[in-house]
């Protein structure tokens, strides 16, 4: 028999989300660079808990790809009709028919915002309660959507009940959930076993679970979370929409608090997992994505995205530039209107210039492309300098071929280096070169057919000669 865990979290991540709007599963859909199950996740692997189930139900294989290797036990239901009748997966699993002891941690995936302390307190709580349920609840200004906690005179918790089968006087009642609670095992159990679901036709909702092991005498109660938002949870594109809103306000404000200086922090969008250093300035309508990392000092300028990108200290990037997984030295400059596609890497104190592209190359330090450039499968070494219009050749229909360029050398504007091709230390290209030869080290490269003038021929085509 497998020793039963003293905490199991529960996650209920089955339902398509109808008013969503959509044809991908509610849990997969993107809060602030991150699937909904993701925070949900992310929140639950704080507390370590014993064991994690997730319960699946639409598209099942699309949210299995995301759980994958993490240690969570997957069960389905289908056809699933709503998070109650979900939990009788985990009633029929024979290790939760065994689990006596313990804490059950219900956490549906559309609650991508309740915070590890509120979930500590919740647990801390559930350790010396007398009840066998435990609500997370709050008193939200706008309660919409949510369910309401229903109270007695006396303050005892008797019930849930949903927005649209709550009168009016209780959709006046600002204290609310959106489902997340912690149980016995026992209480679970006895719970589900006060419904039939035999051709069952109808959701059940937490509230009648709740009422149910009310009939049964036992106690219900709730935790406050720390804040409202906390409890939201995600019906509507809107809603969320506005909990991405949150979470990035969130980020900004850690950030600012850190030292950064975000000049516009509701046009400023960071991930979850970017690290921004002290004294770097953001600029209005800046993207920073995955696990972009930025040093000390550094300034990016309006409409510039960053994803999985590296930048060191005192970088600054132009405006409208495209960063993805690469790396910056430290002090060198581009943009504005620069690409820099994966892995590439620019040197320290290099310059990258207007509408310049690098895609999988290397630039050296102090070397520089100002502009109009396409730098591919290229190792550039340092003090280059890359005239305007060059062109590194790297694709023949078939393969792709490096380009590489010693220390020192001089590409003049209007190149095209076709690879596999090196040009040596200190060499220079001409001009309008189509170098298809290497360039030796000191050497001069040109390739351009000879000019020829014919004197007086434009005044002969317009005289019709």
């Amino acid at each position: 028999m497998t020793e039963a865990p003293s905490l199991h979290v529960v996650i209920l991540a089955g339902g398509r989300g109808l008013r969503m709007g959509t044809r991908t599963p509610k849990v997969l859909l993107p809060l602030a660079g991150r699937p909904l199950l993701e925070w949900v996740f992310r929140s639950v692997a704080s507390l370590a808990p014993d064991r994690t189930s997730a319960i699946l139900g639409y598209s099942a294989n699309s949210v299995t790809t995301l759980i994958g290797g993490r240690d969570v036990r997957v069960l389905t239901k289908a056809p699933l009709l709503g998070p109650v009748h979900a939990l009788t997966a985990l009633a029929e699993d024979p290790d939760f028919a065994s689990q006596d002891d313990g804490t059950v941690l219900v956490f549906p995936a559309d609650v991508p915002m309740l915070g590890a302390e509120t979930l500590r307190a919740l647990l801390a709580h559930r350790a010396q309660a007398t009840s066998v349920l435990t609500v997370v609840a709050a008193v939200a200004d706008r309660p919409y959507g949510l369910m309401r906690v229903l109270r007695s005179d006396g303050g005892d918790v008797v019930g849930l009940i949903s927005e649209k089968e709550a009168s009016k006087p209780q959709r006046a009642i600002r204290e609310c959930t959106s489902g997340v609670f912690a149980c016995t095992p026992a209480a679970l159990r006895e719970g589900l076993a006060a419904f039939s679901w035999d051709n069952v036709e109808r959701e059940r909702s937490l509230g009648e679970f709740v009422a149910a092991l009310r009939r049964l005498g036992h106690e219900i109660d709730t935790i406050t979370a720390k804040v409202p938002h906390e409890v939201r949870g995600i019906n509507s594109q809107t809603e969320l929409a506005e909990a991405s809103a949150i979470m990035r306000q969130a980020k900004c404000e850690e950030l600012m608090s850190a030292g950064v200086t975000i000049i516009d922090p509701a046009t400023t969008y960071v991930g979850p997992d970017v690290e921004v250093g002290h004294d770097t300035v953001l600029h209005p309508n800046v993207y920073l994505e995955g696990r972009t990392r930025i040093g000390a000092a550094c300034e990016i300028h309006a409409g510039c995205r960053l994803v999985d990108a590296t930048l060191e200290d005192h970088v600054v990037v132009l405006n409208y530039c495209v960063i993805t997984d690469s790396h910056v030295h430290a002090q060198a400059q581009l943009g504005p209107f620069a690409h820099i596609r994966p892995g590439s890497v620019v040197g320290e104190d290099a310059r990258i210039g207007n509408f310049v592209e690098l895609k999988k190359t290397r630039l050296g330090r102090k070397s520089k492309a100002s502009h109009l450039t396409y730098l591919g499968d290229a190792t550039i070494g340092e003090d280059v300098n890359v005239g305007a219009g060059v062109i590194t050749c790297n694709y023949d229909g078939t393969h792709k071929h490096q380009t590489v360029i010693g220390d020192g050398a001089f590409i003049g504007s209007d190149s095209q280096l076709v690879a596999p091709v090196t040009v040596g230390r200190g060499a220079f290209v001409a001009a309008g070169s189509s170098i298809t030869k290497d360039v030796p080290d000191e050497g001069l490269g040109i390739a351009r057919s000879r000019q020829e003038n014919k004197d007086g021929w434009a005044r002969k085509r317009r005289a019709g000669e």
